[in-house]
């Protein structure tokens, strides 16, 4: 991760988009966007977040959007396609030997499934579920959201942390079949490279217009 976490002046505002690896980091965002690479995961993505926004409110220069955006698995989403994430859920956080309903943060006082405030008008929602592991096959079972990532909801926590709004986009790379290999998540990335690029496009213009006003943080 960079020393300077990077900002982009988009549509007007100061905004820091955080992606997870440079392999969903193609040439269609490259023109867009510079991104805070993270690393994979729940783990990584909370530190990379929280450390870069900490950093950027010390020297005062406090991002007005966060952007999460990359890759997401699906069995039910057309794959390739870009959706925009309505509500995110912790699917590794379970207290229910306490007595907590399943994705619950114990004493957090946040509900198990977190609404996303922020919408772009033209860009399907979806439900999402973070976690640390990789689901695949009959995985899917288990999940409840329409898409599952490594990091949208700690980014997401990160960002309310320090204040921030936030918004997550996600390309379906994966999830109609059982994953073989590596090769299974990437062989649509460039697709997604091009469909999230369009998206930020929307995102753009919409801020620019004042039809898009961040809530939340």
């Amino acid at each position: 991760m960079s020393t300077t976490p990077p900002l982009t002046s988009f549509g007007g505002l100061a905004v820091l988009f955080v992606m997870a690896t440079k392999q969903e980091y193609g040439p269609h965002l490259k023109r867009l966007m510079t991104p805070l690479m993270v690393g994979v995961g729940p783990v990584e993505a909370a530190t990379g977040t929280a450390m870069a926004l900490a950093q950027l409110r010390i020297s005062d220069e406090r991002p007005d959007l966060v952007v999460s955006l990359g890759s997401a698995g699906s069995r039910t989403l057309d794959h390739a396609s870009v959706y925009q994430v309505e509500s995110v859920s912790y699917r590794d956080m379970d207290a229910t030997p306490l007595g907590f309903d399943k994705g619950v943060v114990p004493f957090a006082d946040i509900p198990a499934v977190i609404p996303m405030a922020n919408r772009i008008d033209g860009i399907p929602g979806a439900s999402l579920s973070s976690g640390g592991g990789i689901v695949s096959g009959a995985a899917y079972d288990t999940i409840a959201a329409d898409m599952v990532d490594m990091e949208t909801y700690a980014v997401l926590r990160a960002a309310q942390a320090l204040g921030v709004p936030l918004v997550g986009l996600r390309g379906i790379s994966d999830g109609r079949g059982a994953l073989t290999g590596l090769h299974d998540w990437t062989e649509v990335l460039h697709l997604i490279d091009e469909r999230l690029a369009n998206g930020l496009e929307l995102l753009r213009d919409q801020l620019l217009s004042g039809r898009f006003v961040p809530a939340g943080g």
